[in-house]
């Protein structure tokens, strides 16, 4: 369903198209939101195990970039994994006011299993799409995405 808006044509297809895309972006979201609930973890919690899994040692503050995340949600996500055992933090040696987050043996295993059972979800989640299509919508949220 669109917009009820009677305004311009450039208004109306430009909600249009936002309506859409958040309720496409809703959809994938809570079919992946309810497997990570499963495993008592959030969407930002995932994020950071799976940052960490693929990119390496990071300070909070690359973390929260990397997520789209403010400085108090990050380390509220950071507390709760570290309670879990899945992370743990060391202080920065290049900068004392920073923390390093890294993951723990249990968090690298956790981490290592899961992946791909939610990489294979998000694959059945864009199943709808072929390959062309899955390009064009990188493509298009791309363009979006780095809009400044």
């Amino acid at each position: 369903m669109g917009t009820h808006y009677k305004g311009s044509k450039k208004e109306i297809n430009t909600l249009n198209a936002y309506i859409k895309l958040m309720r496409a972006a809703d959809t994938v979201t809570g079919c992946l939101s309810r497997s990570l609930a499963e495993e008592n973890l959030t969407i930002s919690q995932f994020g950071t195990l799976e940052a960490l899994f693929h990119l390496g040692p990071q300070n909070q503050k690359e973390i929260g970039k990397k997520l789209l995340k403010t400085g108090g949600n990050i380390t509220l996500v950071v507390d709760n994994l570290e309670k879990r055992g899945f992370i743990k933090r060391e202080q920065d040696p290049n900068d004392g006011r920073a923390v390093i987050v890294d993951l723990t043996i249990d968090g690298q295993k956790f981490i290592e299993e899961y992946f791909p059972k939610h990489l294979q979800e998000i694959v059945n989640e864009f199943e709808i799409l072929d390959e062309s299509e899955k390009n064009e919508l990188a493509r298009i949220c791309k363009k979006l995405g780095t809009k400044e």
